[in-house]
């Protein structure tokens, strides 16, 4: 009895050693909705904007309250990612496009990894 369990936990793996990553469907459905709040949930501690010219490095409020701003001036359409690259296991970048109502921006994200979870830590909002 103990060899079939013993069995059962050596043909399973361990578990332990599997790192599970968000996706970052949350974000881009965050950045499709124009919401600053949903967003924000995403930040790192502090993250570097770019929005469209206007540049600074943020507190996760401060830059939540910067992207209040832009997104009322710039309300959404929709938001596609179209590239991704993965550096390594634990950065990763992406780009897309943000149709606002009257203008397109080309979007670049860059997330870590931390605990487990996805934190973005560069946004940039470009105008095209």
């Amino acid at each position: 009895m103990i060899y079939l369990i013993l069995a059962a936990f050596i043909s399973l793996g361990n578990p332990v050693d599997e790192v599970k990553v968000e996706s970052i469907d949350p974000i881009v459905e965050a950045l499709d909705r124009g919401s600053s709040s949903e967003l924000a949930q995403y930040f790192d501690s502090s993250i570097q904007l770019n929005l469209n010219g206007k540049q600074g490095s943020y507190s996760s409020s401060q830059a939540e309250q910067v992207l209040k701003e832009f997104f009322r001036q710039n309300p959404p359409n929709s938001f596609a990612v179209v590239y991704s690259s993965q550096k390594n296991s634990r950065v990763n970048s992406y780009v897309g496009n943000y149709q606002s109502i009257n203008r397109l921006f080309k979007v670049f994200l860059k997330v870590n990894e931390k605990d487990n979870s996805i934190r973005l830590y560069s946004l940039e909002f470009v105008a095209g």
